[in-house]
């Protein structure tokens, strides 16, 4: 019997790359995202492998949320991995510079929409007495860094729900991983710097960073490993990274 994923910002990104690397394992897909063409889009191309269906909401309104998985027929509910993917970066300044709607961009979306998808969910991985939720943090949840305290904080929120749900869920045979990623080359940078693309693209200059399948890989090996194994945390850097903010560049 196939499994069912549910991803959250599916539409680009690890998101994207996540829901092509479960379909090529045969794992059904509940594609999630704001944008529903492009929803449509990846959907059309992945429902000759497995079956689809899409949900458009933003993570950071509740009652979408609710509303949308709600709506979910019951064969759909039978959720048995969640990704919690969605999120973003917004601005690179101090503090005292910081512009607030940055700020609750940041956490609405990467700590406050992580919780609302998962309070939805987890009662029905709980009703079922199985599932794996993974959560996507960052390498700014480990390590912090100037000019991005707000966006470092909420990652470091992430890391610390996935340790509070494990320590919650593991007794009711749900799974939780969390995943750290470095330096991955999505719409990331382009976002954060407002749509600058010259600034956007000197992020990336001089090495080779990630690319989104690469944290794809390492999520569908953390869901395939054997029921006796728990890959609790996983941290990936780019193999010219040695820390959030250490890049040797050519």
């Amino acid at each position: 019997m196939s499994r069912i994923a549910l991803i959250t910002g599916a539409t680009s990104g690890i998101g994207k790359a996540t829901a092509e690397s479960f379909a090529d394992a045969g794992i059904d897909l509940i594609l999630c995202g704001r944008r529903q063409e492009k929803l449509d889009e990846i959907s059309r191309k992945l429902s000759s492998k497995v079956k689809t269906t899409t949900l458009s909401f933003d993570v950071r309104d509740k009652g979408s949320v609710a509303g949308m998985i709600g709506s979910l027929s019951d064969d759909w509910k039978e959720i048995d991995i969640l990704v919690n993917n969605a999120g973003n970066a917004h601005g690179l300044g101090p503090l005292d510079e910081g512009d607030t709607d940055d700020w609750d961009a940041m956490i609405d979306g990467n700590v406050k929409g992580l919780l609302y998808v998962s309070k939805v969910v987890i009662p029905l991985l709980l009703e079922r007495g199985k599932g794996h939720i993974v959560n996507i943090s960052s390498i700014a949840g480990k390590q912090t860094y100037a000019n991005g305290a707000v966006y470092c904080a909420s990652k470091a929120a992430v890391e610390v729900i996935s340790e509070g749900m494990r320590l919650e869920l593991t007794q009711h045979g749900i799974k939780v991983t969390n995943v750290a990623p470095g330096a991955v080359e999505t719409e990331f940078s382009l976002v954060r710097f407002k749509g600058d693309e010259s600034r956007a693209e000197k992020v990336y200059d001089g090495f080779d960073p990630l690319q989104p399948e690469d944290i794809a890989d390492a999520i569908l090996y953390a869901v395939n490993a054997p029921g006796r194994v728990t890959i609790a945390d996983i941290t990936i850097l780019a193999g010219a990274q040695s820390a959030a903010t250490v890049i040797h560049r050519k």
